[in-house]
């Protein structure tokens, strides 16, 4: 028998990487998007054929995580075995900024999905996994285990909007599991990117930097906390472990991680060193840039003295996260989990993806046009 999984979020990085892991296992696959004017389709577009064919097993339905009638409605229609709810305003700097519609979409907007669940009679069918955070932590140093990281029973102190909300979303999947004997867990994803990342995420916004620098599309760029460090992943490995969550015998929360932590300057030396361009740093805080010291390939040639990083202070939250770093031993030893992509390989995908699609850009600019081959 089929099974069926519905994807709130399913535009985003996470819900296209999930969507071809649920398919390629021979999943049905249904997706809550939001309606825009324009697409916002293209993580999934290569997924997503003739929507009259019988046999097309991915189904996308318009729907938002602050209407709760609507929610309630489509969950019918799916009657899914398996619910994945990574649907949030997930931009830790930008909640600051919209606190309100974050704590309607990311905190109420997972009782939504838990209560339509809890009303349609389905505890005992569907399994429901919530994408909790990292930024539950707040990057409290006290709060870590033994070990020096943040694990399932670490305590919590979130420092931004998005954190706040995430929090309930976290307690209230949690109450319902207890309370109504649901399958419903938590994964508290540390940082995870990929090449689908979103442009205006830190990791993106420099490997697209660092692209258009390395091409003479831009001549630098800007950064806030280059001293912040994060545990960063890739996307592949965190929404296989999704999945793995949702086929274990017991509902439970986990941590996602790798256990290695690494600084936004390191990060940025790494995407620089994918086009053969080391960097010198100099000065501190605000003052801090960073310029060519060398380039060793010769199709990426800039002047050796050339700045290309400097700090704007409005990128600093008004509550930083200094440091985030996760202990994924629980996963590991319980579930069997094994990252299969390490920070440099990371690196060098989002680099060489971001390289092609700058460069495309730069043809384009030049007067260019696509070949496209409508018989394909």
């Amino acid at each position: 028998m089929i099974k069926v999984a519905l994807i709130t979020g399913i535009t985003g990085q996470d819900g296209s990487y999930l969507t071809e892991l649920l398919l390629e296992k021979g999943y049905e696959v249904h997706g809550i998007k939001r309606r825009s004017s324009s697409l916002n389709t293209d993580r999934i577009d290569h997924l997503y054929q003739d929507p009259h064919d019988p046999n097309q097993r991915l189904k996308l339905h318009y729907g938002d995580l602050t209407d709760a009638m609507n929610l309630t409605r489509i969950i019918e229609e799916c009657q899914p075995d398996e619910i994945y709810n990574l649907g949030a305003m997930s931009h830790v700097k930008v909640s600051f900024d919209t606190p309100e519609y974050v704590g309607n979409v990311d905190g109420l907007g997972t009782l939504r999905v838990l209560e339509a669940v809890r009303l349609l009679g389905l505890e005992k069918k569907t399994r429901i996994y919530q994408a909790s955070t990292s930024e539950l932590y707040g990057g409290m140093p006290e709060n870590k285990n033994e070990k020096g990281f943040y694990d399932e029973n670490s305590p919590f102190y979130p420092r931004s909007p998005y954190g706040v909300a995430k929090i309930y979303g976290f307690w209230i999947t949690k109450n319902y599991r207890e309370a109504y004997n649901m399958f419903a867990c938590n994964g508290i994803l540390f940082n995870h990117e990929s090449p689908r990342r979103g442009e205006t995420f830190v990791t993106r916004k420099i490997t697209r930097a660092v692209s258009k620098i390395a091409l003479g599309l831009q001549d630098k760029f800007y950064l806030g906390n280059l001293d912040a460090q994060r545990d960063w992943g890739h996307a592949k490995d965190y929404v296989r472990m999704m999945w793995m969550i949702l086929q274990a015998e017991q509902p439970e929360d986990w941590v996602i991680a790798t256990g290695e932590t690494t600084t936004v300057r390191d990060f940025v030396k790494m995407a620089f060193n994918e086009v053969g361009i080391q960097l010198e740093f100099k000065g501190e805080g605000v003052e801090e840039i960073a310029f060519v010291k060398s380039c060793n390939n010769p199709d990426f040639q800039l002047e050796i003295g050339k700045e290309v990083l400097s700090i704007d202070p409005t990128y600093f939250r008004p509550t930083e996260v200094d440091l985030l770093i996760g202990d994924p031993s629980k996963a590991k030893e319980k579930l069997g989990w094994v990252p299969e992509h390490d920070l440099a390989s990371l690196v060098k995908d989002m680099m060489i993806s971001d390289i092609e699609l700058m460069k495309k850009d730069k043809y384009l600019k030049k007067g260019g046009f696509e070949t496209l081959d409508y018989f394909e």
